[in-house]
Protein backbone atom coordinates (compact mmCIF):
# COMPACT_ATOMS: atom_id res chain seq x y z
CA UNK A 1 0.00 0.00 0.00
CA UNK A 2 2.56 2.61 -1.05
CA UNK A 3 1.79 6.29 -0.69
CA UNK A 4 2.80 8.89 -3.83
CA UNK A 5 3.07 12.85 -4.08
CA UNK A 6 3.18 13.68 -7.68
CA UNK A 7 3.42 17.14 -8.98
CA UNK A 8 3.17 17.70 -12.44
CA UNK A 9 3.87 21.49 -13.87
CA UNK A 10 2.53 22.50 -17.22
CA UNK A 11 3.56 25.87 -18.77
CA UNK A 12 2.60 27.60 -21.65
CA UNK A 13 5.21 30.69 -22.49
CA UNK A 14 4.00 32.80 -25.41
CA UNK A 15 5.81 35.40 -27.79
CA UNK A 16 3.22 37.94 -27.52
CA UNK A 17 -0.42 38.03 -25.60
CA UNK A 18 -3.08 35.71 -25.82
CA UNK A 19 -6.38 36.00 -25.01
CA UNK A 20 -9.68 33.65 -25.00
CA UNK A 21 -7.51 30.81 -24.30
CA UNK A 22 -9.91 27.26 -23.15
CA UNK A 23 -8.24 24.55 -22.10
CA UNK A 24 -9.20 20.73 -21.30
CA UNK A 25 -7.64 18.60 -18.60
CA UNK A 26 -7.63 14.79 -18.24
CA UNK A 27 -5.27 15.51 -14.63
CA UNK A 28 -7.89 14.10 -12.48
CA UNK A 29 -6.75 10.75 -10.77
CA UNK A 30 -8.77 7.84 -10.96
CA UNK A 31 -10.46 6.54 -7.72
CA UNK A 32 -11.43 3.07 -7.25
CA UNK A 33 -10.81 0.33 -5.29
CA UNK A 34 -7.64 -0.12 -6.43
CA UNK A 35 -6.35 4.01 -6.65
CA UNK A 36 -6.92 6.51 -3.57
CA UNK A 37 -6.47 9.69 -4.07
CA UNK A 38 -6.78 11.61 -0.19
CA UNK A 39 -5.88 15.01 -1.88
CA UNK A 40 -5.90 16.90 -5.08
CA UNK A 41 -4.63 20.44 -5.67
CA UNK A 42 -4.41 22.53 -9.06
CA UNK A 43 -3.05 25.95 -9.15
CA UNK A 44 -3.79 27.53 -12.32
CA UNK A 45 -2.69 31.45 -13.57
CA UNK A 46 -5.16 33.74 -13.14
CA UNK A 47 -7.06 31.27 -10.70
CA UNK A 48 -10.07 30.69 -13.16
CA UNK A 49 -12.91 28.78 -12.76
CA UNK A 50 -12.70 24.72 -12.90
CA UNK A 51 -15.66 22.80 -14.13
CA UNK A 52 -15.61 19.25 -14.50
CA UNK A 53 -17.47 16.28 -16.05
CA UNK A 54 -17.57 12.49 -16.47
CA UNK A 55 -16.56 11.77 -20.37
CA UNK A 56 -18.52 8.47 -21.84
CA UNK A 57 -15.23 6.01 -20.15
CA UNK A 58 -15.78 7.26 -16.52
CA UNK A 59 -12.48 9.66 -16.80
CA UNK A 60 -13.01 13.23 -15.02
CA UNK A 61 -12.54 15.97 -17.45
CA UNK A 62 -11.91 19.34 -16.19
CA UNK A 63 -12.05 22.63 -18.42
CA UNK A 64 -11.40 26.31 -18.16
CA UNK A 65 -11.25 29.65 -19.83
CA UNK A 66 -8.63 32.64 -19.06
CA UNK A 67 -10.57 35.24 -21.01
CA UNK A 68 -7.82 38.23 -20.53
CA UNK A 69 -4.38 38.50 -22.27
CA UNK A 70 -1.65 36.57 -21.06
CA UNK A 71 2.15 35.52 -22.08
CA UNK A 72 1.75 32.54 -19.62
CA UNK A 73 -0.54 30.19 -18.75
CA UNK A 74 1.17 27.57 -15.61
CA UNK A 75 -1.01 24.40 -14.49
CA UNK A 76 0.37 22.98 -11.52
CA UNK A 77 -1.14 19.32 -10.28
CA UNK A 78 -0.73 18.19 -6.77
CA UNK A 79 -1.50 14.80 -5.96
CA UNK A 80 -1.71 12.63 -3.35
CA UNK A 81 -2.24 8.68 -4.38
CA UNK A 82 -2.79 5.84 -2.03
CA UNK A 83 -2.25 2.49 -4.54
CA UNK A 84 -3.24 -1.31 -3.86
CA UNK A 85 -1.79 -4.05 -5.15
CA UNK A 86 -4.26 -5.71 -7.44
CA UNK A 87 -3.91 -9.99 -7.43
CA UNK A 88 -3.14 -11.49 -11.08
CA UNK A 89 -5.51 -13.46 -12.79
CA UNK A 90 -5.85 -17.30 -11.64
CA UNK A 91 -5.92 -18.27 -15.40
CA UNK A 92 -7.41 -21.64 -14.71
CA UNK A 93 -10.42 -21.70 -16.57
CA UNK A 94 -10.63 -23.80 -19.56
CA UNK A 95 -9.26 -22.38 -22.72
CA UNK A 96 -12.20 -22.33 -24.94
CA UNK A 97 -14.59 -21.01 -22.17
CA UNK A 98 -11.75 -17.90 -21.91
CA UNK A 99 -11.97 -17.28 -25.60
CA UNK A 100 -15.78 -17.91 -25.83
CA UNK A 101 -16.03 -14.84 -23.39
CA UNK A 102 -14.74 -12.49 -26.08
CA UNK A 103 -17.26 -13.37 -28.47
CA UNK A 104 -19.89 -12.09 -26.02
CA UNK A 105 -18.65 -9.25 -26.12
CA UNK A 106 -18.11 -7.87 -29.55
CA UNK A 107 -21.55 -6.52 -29.95
CA UNK A 108 -21.35 -5.11 -25.90
CA UNK A 109 -20.93 -1.32 -26.40
CA UNK A 110 -19.08 -1.32 -23.25
CA UNK A 111 -16.49 -3.21 -25.32
CA UNK A 112 -16.90 -2.33 -29.17
CA UNK A 113 -14.37 1.00 -28.62
CA UNK A 114 -11.68 -1.91 -27.27
CA UNK A 115 -12.33 -4.15 -29.96
CA UNK A 116 -11.51 -2.22 -33.43
CA UNK A 117 -8.40 -1.56 -35.41
CA UNK A 118 -7.50 -0.69 -38.52
CA UNK A 119 -5.27 -2.45 -40.84
CA UNK A 120 -1.74 -1.65 -40.72
CA UNK A 121 2.31 -1.79 -42.56
CA UNK A 122 2.59 -4.47 -39.86
CA UNK A 123 -0.72 -6.68 -39.83
CA UNK A 124 0.61 -9.07 -42.40
CA UNK A 125 3.85 -9.76 -40.20
CA UNK A 126 1.63 -9.83 -36.82
CA UNK A 127 -0.81 -12.41 -38.18
CA UNK A 128 1.62 -14.87 -38.68
CA UNK A 129 3.15 -13.96 -35.13
CA UNK A 130 0.55 -14.92 -33.87
CA UNK A 131 0.22 -18.06 -35.80
CA UNK A 132 3.79 -19.00 -35.21
CA UNK A 133 3.38 -18.38 -31.59
CA UNK A 134 0.49 -20.26 -31.28
CA UNK A 135 -1.15 -17.49 -29.24
CA UNK A 136 -4.51 -18.53 -29.64
CA UNK A 137 -3.66 -21.81 -28.44
CA UNK A 138 -2.88 -20.99 -25.25
CA UNK A 139 -5.16 -18.20 -22.72
CA UNK A 140 -5.88 -14.91 -23.10
CA UNK A 141 -3.44 -13.31 -20.45
CA UNK A 142 -0.59 -15.66 -22.14
CA UNK A 143 -1.02 -14.41 -25.08
CA UNK A 144 -1.12 -10.87 -24.14
CA UNK A 145 2.23 -11.28 -22.19
CA UNK A 146 3.98 -12.69 -25.17
CA UNK A 147 2.95 -9.97 -27.31
CA UNK A 148 3.74 -7.36 -24.03
CA UNK A 149 7.43 -9.35 -24.44
CA UNK A 150 7.81 -9.09 -28.05
CA UNK A 151 6.98 -4.68 -28.01
CA UNK A 152 9.91 -4.93 -25.58
CA UNK A 153 12.26 -6.63 -26.96
CA UNK A 154 11.64 -5.22 -31.15
CA UNK A 155 11.62 -2.13 -30.53
CA UNK A 156 13.87 0.56 -29.25
CA UNK A 157 12.86 2.80 -26.52
CA UNK A 158 14.27 6.42 -27.68
CA UNK A 159 13.37 9.54 -26.97
CA UNK A 160 12.43 12.26 -29.51
CA UNK A 161 12.63 10.07 -32.26
CA UNK A 162 8.66 10.06 -32.87
CA UNK A 163 6.47 13.28 -31.84
CA UNK A 164 2.69 13.38 -30.69
CA UNK A 165 1.45 12.74 -33.90
CA UNK A 166 3.42 9.60 -34.67
CA UNK A 167 1.21 6.99 -36.10
CA UNK A 168 1.01 3.26 -36.00
CA UNK A 169 3.05 3.16 -39.69
CA UNK A 170 5.73 5.63 -38.17
CA UNK A 171 6.01 3.36 -35.40
CA UNK A 172 6.25 0.37 -37.23
CA UNK A 173 9.00 2.15 -39.84
CA UNK A 174 11.14 3.48 -37.14
CA UNK A 175 11.09 0.06 -34.89
CA UNK A 176 11.70 2.45 -31.88
CA UNK A 177 9.90 5.74 -30.14
CA UNK A 178 8.14 6.36 -26.43
CA UNK A 179 5.82 4.83 -23.99
CA UNK A 180 2.81 6.41 -25.87
CA UNK A 181 4.31 4.56 -29.02
CA UNK A 182 4.49 1.20 -27.19
CA UNK A 183 1.10 1.76 -25.71
CA UNK A 184 -0.82 2.32 -29.12
CA UNK A 185 1.59 -0.65 -30.76
CA UNK A 186 0.52 -3.27 -28.47
CA UNK A 187 -3.14 -2.18 -28.20
CA UNK A 188 -3.22 -2.72 -31.91
CA UNK A 189 -1.62 -6.58 -31.70
CA UNK A 190 -3.96 -7.43 -28.87
CA UNK A 191 -6.85 -6.23 -30.78
CA UNK A 192 -5.75 -8.59 -33.72
CA UNK A 193 -6.22 -11.10 -30.94
CA UNK A 194 -9.75 -9.97 -30.52
CA UNK A 195 -8.82 -8.85 -26.90
CA UNK A 196 -10.32 -5.72 -25.54
CA UNK A 197 -7.75 -3.47 -24.59
CA UNK A 198 -7.65 0.19 -23.77
CA UNK A 199 -4.64 3.15 -23.77
CA UNK A 200 -4.04 4.44 -20.18
CA UNK A 201 -2.42 7.83 -19.18
CA UNK A 202 -1.19 8.28 -15.96
CA UNK A 203 2.68 8.24 -14.21
CA UNK A 204 5.21 5.46 -13.44
CA UNK A 205 6.21 5.47 -9.91
CA UNK A 206 9.27 5.10 -8.14
CA UNK A 207 10.16 1.72 -7.23
CA UNK A 208 13.37 -0.86 -7.16
CA UNK A 209 13.46 -0.94 -11.21
CA UNK A 210 15.49 1.72 -13.00
CA UNK A 211 11.80 2.09 -15.32
CA UNK A 212 11.67 4.16 -18.11
CA UNK A 213 9.17 7.07 -18.15
CA UNK A 214 9.78 8.59 -14.93
CA UNK A 215 10.32 12.26 -14.54
CA UNK A 216 6.85 12.85 -17.49
CA UNK A 217 3.48 11.35 -17.97
CA UNK A 218 3.65 7.80 -18.78
CA UNK A 219 1.28 5.71 -20.92
CA UNK A 220 0.39 2.15 -20.44
CA UNK A 221 -2.21 -0.86 -21.73
CA UNK A 222 -5.32 -2.26 -19.95
CA UNK A 223 -6.35 -5.85 -21.73
CA UNK A 224 -9.34 -7.45 -20.79
CA UNK A 225 -8.85 -10.91 -18.78
CA UNK A 226 -11.99 -13.29 -18.80
CA UNK A 227 -13.21 -13.98 -15.70
CA UNK A 228 -10.87 -11.19 -13.93
CA UNK A 229 -11.56 -7.49 -15.62
CA UNK A 230 -8.55 -5.11 -16.41
CA UNK A 231 -5.16 -5.85 -16.40
CA UNK A 232 -2.55 -3.55 -16.78
CA UNK A 233 0.91 -4.10 -19.11
CA UNK A 234 3.52 -1.93 -19.40
CA UNK A 235 5.33 -2.58 -23.10
CA UNK A 236 7.96 0.13 -22.21
CA UNK A 237 9.05 -1.70 -19.48
CA UNK A 238 7.92 -5.63 -19.77
CA UNK A 239 6.08 -5.82 -16.34
CA UNK A 240 2.53 -5.69 -15.39
CA UNK A 241 1.20 -2.43 -13.98
CA UNK A 242 0.30 -2.40 -11.23
CA UNK A 243 0.93 -0.57 -7.69
CA UNK A 244 3.60 1.82 -8.98
CA UNK A 245 1.60 2.66 -11.86
CA UNK A 246 -1.06 6.04 -10.68
CA UNK A 247 -3.60 6.44 -13.46
CA UNK A 248 -5.25 9.50 -14.79
CA UNK A 249 -7.29 8.30 -17.65
CA UNK A 250 -8.45 5.11 -19.96
CA UNK A 251 -9.70 5.70 -23.14
CA UNK A 252 -9.56 4.23 -26.95
CA UNK A 253 -6.13 6.03 -27.79
CA UNK A 254 -3.89 8.53 -26.73
CA UNK A 255 -6.75 11.45 -27.72
CA UNK A 256 -8.89 10.37 -25.03
CA UNK A 257 -6.82 10.72 -22.35
CA UNK A 258 -4.22 13.67 -23.31
CA UNK A 259 -3.24 15.34 -20.10
CA UNK A 260 -3.89 19.09 -21.17
CA UNK A 261 -4.88 20.07 -24.40
CA UNK A 262 -6.67 23.57 -25.66
CA UNK A 263 -6.63 26.66 -28.31
CA UNK A 264 -6.54 30.28 -27.77
CA UNK A 265 -7.46 33.40 -29.81
CA UNK A 266 -3.53 35.04 -31.35
CA UNK A 267 -0.88 34.21 -33.39
CA UNK A 268 1.88 33.87 -30.57
CA UNK A 269 4.35 31.07 -30.98
CA UNK A 270 4.61 29.14 -27.58
CA UNK A 271 7.09 26.91 -25.53
CA UNK A 272 5.70 24.42 -23.74
CA UNK A 273 7.67 22.89 -20.70
CA UNK A 274 6.49 19.92 -18.66
CA UNK A 275 7.86 18.30 -15.35
CA UNK A 276 6.64 15.54 -13.13
CA UNK A 277 8.10 14.95 -9.99
CA UNK A 278 7.29 11.79 -7.59
CA UNK A 279 8.02 11.77 -4.31
CA UNK A 280 7.16 8.58 -1.24
CA UNK A 281 7.33 11.22 1.59
CA UNK A 282 5.89 14.38 1.88
CA UNK A 283 7.78 17.22 1.16
CA UNK A 284 7.72 21.22 -0.14
CA UNK A 285 8.83 21.38 -3.56
CA UNK A 286 9.40 24.73 -4.62
CA UNK A 287 8.68 25.66 -8.08
CA UNK A 288 12.07 26.50 -8.55
CA UNK A 289 13.09 22.83 -8.18
CA UNK A 290 11.38 22.65 -11.75
CA UNK A 291 14.65 23.33 -13.82
CA UNK A 292 14.12 24.31 -17.37
CA UNK A 293 16.54 22.11 -18.57
CA UNK A 294 15.26 19.01 -16.85
CA UNK A 295 11.43 19.21 -18.30
CA UNK A 296 10.26 18.71 -21.86
CA UNK A 297 10.30 21.52 -24.19
CA UNK A 298 8.05 21.95 -27.35
CA UNK A 299 8.14 25.02 -29.54
CA UNK A 300 4.49 25.38 -31.54
CA UNK A 301 2.56 28.04 -33.49
CA UNK A 302 -1.40 28.11 -32.94
CA UNK A 303 -4.75 29.78 -33.06
CA UNK A 304 -7.88 28.83 -32.97
CA UNK A 305 -7.85 27.98 -36.34
CA UNK A 306 -6.25 24.81 -34.86
CA UNK A 307 -9.21 23.73 -32.98
CA UNK A 308 -8.06 21.98 -29.79
CA UNK A 309 -4.78 20.59 -30.62
CA UNK A 310 -3.12 23.22 -28.56
CA UNK A 311 0.67 21.06 -28.65
CA UNK A 312 -0.37 18.29 -25.92
CA UNK A 313 2.98 17.27 -24.56
CA UNK A 314 4.17 13.61 -25.75
CA UNK A 315 3.86 11.15 -22.86
CA UNK A 316 6.93 9.33 -22.06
Amino acid sequence: MPTFYIKHITEYNYSDSVYDAASQMMLHPIQDAYQNIPSHTLSITNNPTIETRKDFYGNTVGTFMIIEPHTQLSIISEVEAVTFEKSLPEDQAPLEQQWDTYKQLKNNPLFMDFLDYKPFDGSHEITNLIESKGLRRTTPFKASMALCDYVFNNFKYIQGITNVDSNLNDIWTLKAGVCQDFSILLIQLVRMLDIPARYVSGYICPNDDNSRGEGATHAWVEVYMPFYGWLGLDPTNNVIANQFHVRLAAGRNFKDCTPVKGVYSGQAEEDLFVKVEINTTKSIINDTAFSQNEGEHVKHRNSYRQSLKNMPNQQQ
